[in-house]
């Protein structure tokens, strides 16, 4: 006789977050960068070239041409959790044109991902400073600088992006059998996986992204 067995399985993500060095490694480095428009062939690579101060009328800085809401993206080429965006303003003249620029952070290319969350928002930098802008851990592959509703140039002459002691997440989807609660074992699980991946991972962290759910399977058995 037949005997109908009842499997119930929980399904479920998890987040693994590693701490990864060196934090101090310069993130734009390994990007690229795009602009709108460019003023006298100074391309938006020039802002992520390493070097901050050149000979000449911004030699080495990226310039966009006169125009409403000029902007300047940086693709990372990944996803991070940003601690901190440097930015290092003209030596030459015209400092105007790096003040009230947002640092955008994100995953969006909406509105050429312009319209992504806000990090900061730039003061008015004297001529050949640097200035830090601390984004927290915000994540994002997208760092943009525009100079929202501004008519005007934009330039940039060295952005630099610094990660926070977080890369980004890994997502492991997991598919197990049980008989028990799936809100009291969903704890459970994640502190045996924790203890089973720390012998091969140092300094990271587990999360639930979503809760397992319950689905019931229905098997028979001779």
């Amino acid at each position: 006789m037949d005997k109908l067995i009842h499997l119930i399985l929980l399904s479920g993500f998890v987040s693994i977050q590693g701490n990864l060095d060196p934090l101090e490694e310069n993130l734009a480095s390994k990007g690229t960068a795009t602009q709108p428009s460019i003023h006298s062939a100074r391309v938006a690579e020039n802002a992520i070239d390493g070097v901050k101060h050149g000979l000449g009328v911004g030699e080495h800085c990226a310039i966009t041409d006169y125009q409403t809401t000029p902007w300047w993206r940086l693709d990372l080429l990944d996803y991070y959790y940003i601690d901190r965006v440097v930015i290092t303003n003209r030596i030459d003249c015209c400092p105007h044109q790096t003040i009230g620029a947002e640092i955008r952070i994100g995953n969006s290319l909406e509105n050429n991902g312009n319209n992504n969350p806000i990090c900061s928002v730039t003061a008015d930098l004297p001529l050949g400073v640097t200035a830090i802008y601390l984004c927290h851990g915000m994540k994002g592959r997208y760092v943009n600088v525009v100079m929202t509703g501004i008519k005007s140039f934009l330039s940039l002459c060295e952005v630099e992006v610094y990660r926070a002691g977080y890369k980004k997440g890994t997502f492991l989807r997991l598919k197990f059998s049980s008989s028990v609660d799936v809100a009291a074992e969903s704890d459970k699980i994640l502190h045996q996986l924790q203890s089973a991946l720390a012998s091969h991972i140092s300094d990271f962290n587990l999360s639930w992204t979503q809760l397992p759910e319950k689905e019931e399977e229905e098997q028979t058995e001779d």
